[in-house]
């Protein structure tokens, strides 16, 4: 399968919903998009990245940032990698001693942690295919 580079394009936080949209496009090529719904505390904690928000301590995303540091990893990129009825599903490809450990994930907590770190987005090609 090919991974194909994407970006955050837009955040969407209704006050009124449980479910918030973030939308994904291709860097490159034709440019699709397509959204995800995602949870508020996602939703917020990307928004606060975005917009530079400083927080007193550290939040979810923050954490595990930081233990991949401290674990002598590096978050290489995150990918989504399939959608399954109705339901996106991603993993965290983190170098650590030499090799990549992937480590399962929701799209919403890997993009909250990539816009966090300025680590690269890839979707899966079969995925933009089948939201597009």
């Amino acid at each position: 399968m090919a991974a194909v580079p994407c970006e955050l394009s837009k955040i969407m936080i209704a006050e009124t919903s449980d479910y918030h949209v973030i939308w994904l496009r291709e860097k490159t090529g034709a440019c699709r998009d397509f959204p995800i719904l995602i949870g508020l505390f996602e939703a917020v904690a990307i928004d606060r990245k975005i917009r530079e928000v400083e927080t007193p301590r550290p939040l979810t995303h923050d954490l595990l940032a930081s233990t991949i540091s401290t674990l002598s990893g590096e978050l290489e990129k995150v990918v989504v990698t399939e959608l399954k009825n109705n339901t996106f599903y991603a993993s965290l490809m983190i170098r650590q001693n030499g090799s990549v450990v992937e480590v399962d994930s929701r799209p919403s907590d890997a993009i909250a942690l990539a816009v966090r770190l300025e680590t690269p987005i890839f979707v899966e090609d079969s995925v933009i295919d089948q939201v597009t």
